[in-house]
């Protein structure tokens, strides 16, 4: 079975290479079979360049193949970094085989993809824009508005453009502009 457990945020990596070396450590392999960390590539937009990143679909979980036993919960319980199983009450909640599908199967197709095409991915990666979020306040800096203080309503990653509202003979009145007419106040 599948269990999810919590980690500190951002050593999920970590939780994975601990858990791995004790497993072999004490002797667990028959009980532990495996520790996986979802992620998913994405490209990343920030300070107006563009990146390929790896990033984790669940911050602060990590899912195990287990079989649950006295000793392989106290075994992952006190890995370091570790701070408990996602559990009904007291016991461990397994994960349903569909949910370990959904969380694992897209990382597994991207590889799959990668590796029948020789290292060139045919799926494109999700677009994601780093700098600004939905209700920054921002400045437009080019344009027909430049000086005029904006409020982000809507982004489009994609396209690199935004909708933001700005104030216009004292009403808010939504306009199209791309990332590199504005900048943060």
């Amino acid at each position: 079975d599948w269990y999810v457990i919590h980690t500190y945020s951002g050593m999920e990596n970590r939780v994975k290479q601990n858990l791995d070396n004790r497993v072999k450590t004490l002797g667990m392999e028959d009980y532990i079979y495996e520790a996986v960390v979802p992620t998913e590539e994405v490209i990343e937009t920030r300070n107006g360049a563009r990146k390929s990143v790896t990033r984790t679909v669940l911050p602060g979980y990590v899912l195990v193949r287990m079989e649950l036993t006295d000793a392989s919960w106290a075994a992952v319980r006190h890995t370091p970094s570790v701070t408990g199983f996602v559990a009904h009450a007291s016991s461990p909640v397994p994960l349903s085989l569909d949910e370990v599908e959904k969380m694992l199967a897209p990382a597994a197709l991207a590889r799959a993809a990668a590796a029948a095409t020789g290292g060139v991915k045919s799926r494109p990666k999700k677009i994601e824009i780093a700098d600004f979020t939905v209700g920054d306040s921002v400045m437009v800096v080019q344009g027909p508005f430049a000086g005029v203080h904006a409020t982000i309503t809507e982004i489009n990653a994609n396209s690199q453009r935004l909708k933001a509202l700005v104030e216009i003979l004292g009403r808010e009145t939504p306009v199209d502009l791309t990332l590199g007419q504005i900048q943060r106040v």
